[in-house]
């Protein structure tokens, strides 16, 4: 008797701990539903109800200053390299400006401008140009150098056309 008495009490455990067992896979399948809501909903209320191009949108892109491309020459420098090897650069170069007026009033100190950009370059090593980093890197000095060079005036950004480095 006491045996079964012992099968029947472990029954009743495994029974229990079944029960225990289904309960939290339900609570856990009931909050992980309710995030999932939860999160659905905020997506849509966030996002989904605004339209692609409202006034405002489009009122803000007219009122955009438009800009001025202004082309300069191909430049080709020799890279300094301690090593004796020979490394050149190659690079073609547009510098964006705000309004026609300033082109005009740029034109005049290019001779300027093309000198600054030489100067630096030469100075350059091929290690100077690796990656991404080395590129934007160029780009801000040579922004830089521009406007020391034609100041009072301003250039917005200077766009890379070409960039060949060997």
């Amino acid at each position: 008797m006491a045996a079964e008495a012992e099968i029947e009490e472990g029954a009743g455990a495994s029974a229990a701990t079944k029960k225990n067992g289904r309960g939290r896979m339900l609570l856990i399948a009931g909050v992980a539903a309710a995030v999932i809501v939860i999160g659905a909903g905020s997506y849509f209320f966030l996002f989904a109800n605004k339209p692609n191009a409202t006034v405002e949108d489009t009122a803000s892109a007219a009122a955009a200053p438009h800009t001025f491309i202004f082309n300069l020459p191909e430049m080709t420098v020799n890279l300094s390299s301690p090593e004796g090897t020979e490394n050149f650069m190659k690079l073609t170069i547009a510098l964006e400006v705000a309004d026609e007026e300033m082109m005009k009033s740029i034109q005049p100190r290019m001779a300027k401008v093309v000198d600054a950009f030489q100067v630096y370059l030469r100075e350059l090593r091929k290690s100077d140009l690796d990656g991404s980093a080395g590129i934007y890197r160029l780009k801000e000095e040579l922004l830089r150098r521009v406007n020391v060079a034609i100041a009072p005036a301003h250039v917005e950004n200077v766009l890379f056309k070409d960039i060949l480095v060997q």
